[in-house]
């Protein structure tokens, strides 16, 4: 049998390259953005994967493409055996063998017959040679000079083989290609997840660029930053925590204007009465006995301009909004007489009447003198500020029961409505309803009110008057005397 024509031989498969790592230039990575970082992080991971996937996985699979070429053209070199000398010798149809050795031929498999007294024309060795011709199979790879081949031999009879060679190449080029169809889906993989990953930090990233964007504004004087919580539970706390820093900043702006405001109410009172009666002292209005009494009025509208003031040191020291009580017992008669001598001479002034309704026996209370005084300073001078010349304004102090107390001041202004009633002692309700129509104060009186009343136990209402305008009662109890 002449030797079975060799397959031409295609070139070797390719051989994967290696990924070039490229390290950046330290001031760049210095500089890296965390999205940046996160991409470069998941990316690496993604590529360390298919390096080791890799290398795991091309071994096995030569390993097994190795078996199976060598299974397959050992299954070859019996079904040639069988045809020439094993079941039928002798009786091979021409054309059965011509397909036989056809196929072989699109496999890349030489075949060769070995006969007794023969030079080998195949790879295989004198004592592979030797072995054949005994009757013994020879199963081996060889090293040649066109790289490693399969070698399949079989004995026939009178010292008869046949060998069948195929390279090794051409024998695992399946596996090859498999190979690379799985290095392509690592490197999709990799792509894909470095893509994901630059996503994921980037959403990341743009949560947290928001929430420093929104700090810098937060440190530049802004209260109306909002940001809505978005990404992972981490980076959304981030954000619900600056919006709650931002309401608690607001909320404490508006505390600390709203006491500024409430303090320069207060202030203003006495020091409209000091200068006033300083400017009578000076133009010589007041003369005669009444000398001593406006000086006594001057030296308590002086103490209570010095209570306030060490209220705000004491304020500045604590970091409180809220001024401190300092209880005591007091004759509500006396606190009535001494507030109408100033409020009295007020309203004279501008030509209002000022009544006075005060007990005739002593109405002892425990309360803070500075915080009553405060009250009724508020309401005079809303009641003041509305009422016009010749309309009366009274202040009354009276015993409510055994464990209460009455200050109310009425006046004989416009009044309020009944929806205003509901709402008189709400911060600058008021002071924006008639903000242009009449004139207000600052918003903020009758509102500190409320709170003093409160404060001391009691509580304030809103109500018409008798002398047709407003009404504002406050009740204190009147503790243990």
């Amino acid at each position: 049998m002449p030797p079975i024509p060799p397959m031409s031989m295609s070139d070797g498969a390719a051989v994967p390259r290696a990924i070039p790592e490229v390290d950046a230039p330290q001031d760049v990575r210095s500089r890296m953005t965390l999205a940046t970082r996160t991409a470069l992080l998941t990316a690496g991971v993604a590529v360390l994967t298919v390096l080791v996937s890799g290398l795991v996985a091309y071994p096995l699979v030569r390993q097994s493409a190795n078996v199976q070429a060598r299974a397959s053209l050992a299954q070859q070199a019996d079904i040639i055996v069988g045809l020439l000398g094993g079941e039928r010798p002798g009786n091979v149809p021409e054309g059965e063998l011509r397909d036989r050795v056809q196929a072989l031929d699109e496999q890349g498999i030489v075949g060769y017959v070995i006969r007794d007294g023969a030079v080998a024309r195949s790879p295989l060795l004198q004592a592979d040679f030797e072995e054949l011709l005994e009757g013994r199979l020879v199963s081996v790879t060889r090293d040649t000079a066109e790289g490693l081949v399969l070698v399949e031999g079989r004995p026939l009879r009178g010292r008869q083989g046949i060998v069948l060679v195929q390279q090794a190449q051409v024998a695992t080029a399946p596996a090859t290609a498999l190979l690379r169809r799985m290095l392509l889906a690592l490197a999709v993989g990799l792509v894909l997840s470095a893509l994901v990953g630059w996503l994921a930090s980037r959403r990341v990233t743009r949560s947290l660029t928001e929430a420093a964007r929104a700090a810098e504004r937060l440190s530049t004087g802004e209260r109306d930053v909002r940001l809505t919580p978005a990404g992972p539970a981490e980076v959304a706390e981030i954000a619900e925590s600056l919006n709650r820093l931002a309401a608690a900043l607001a909320v404490s702006e508006n505390r600390q204007r709203a006491f500024l405001m409430s303090v320069s109410h207060e202030l203003r009172t006495p020091l409209t009465a000091v200068k006033g009666y300083a400017e009578a002292l000076k133009d010589g209005v007041v003369t005669g006995d009444e000398v001593g009494r406006t000086g006594a009025i001057l030296v308590g509208e002086s103490d209570r301009l010095e209570r306030l003031v060490s209220d705000l040191l004491e304020l500045s020291r604590a970091g409180a909004v809220d001024l401190r009580l300092n209880m005591s017992e007091v004759d509500l008669r006396e606190f009535a007489l001494s507030a109408g001598d100033v409020w009295g001479d007020r309203c004279d002034r501008d030509g209002v009447l000022f009544h006075l309704e005060a007990p005739t026996e002593p109405l002892r209370v425990v309360s803070d003198p500075l915080r009553l005084r405060q009250i009724v300073d508020n309401l005079a001078e809303n009641a003041l500020r509305v009422t016009p010349a010749g309309a009366p304004i009274v202040l009354s102090v009276r015993a409510e029961g055994a464990d209460h107390a009455v200050i109310e001041v009425r006046d004989g202004g416009p009044g309020l409505t009944e929806d205003d009633l509901s709402v008189a002692f709400v911060p600058e309700e008021l002071h924006s309803r008639y903000r242009g129509v009449r004139q207000v104060g600052t918003g903020i009186g009758l509102a500190l009110v409320g709170g003093l009343a409160g404060r001391l136990g009691g509580s304030a209402e809103a109500g018409h008057a008798s002398e047709g305008g407003a009404r504002f009662t406050v009740t204190i109890p009147r503790g243990r005397t």
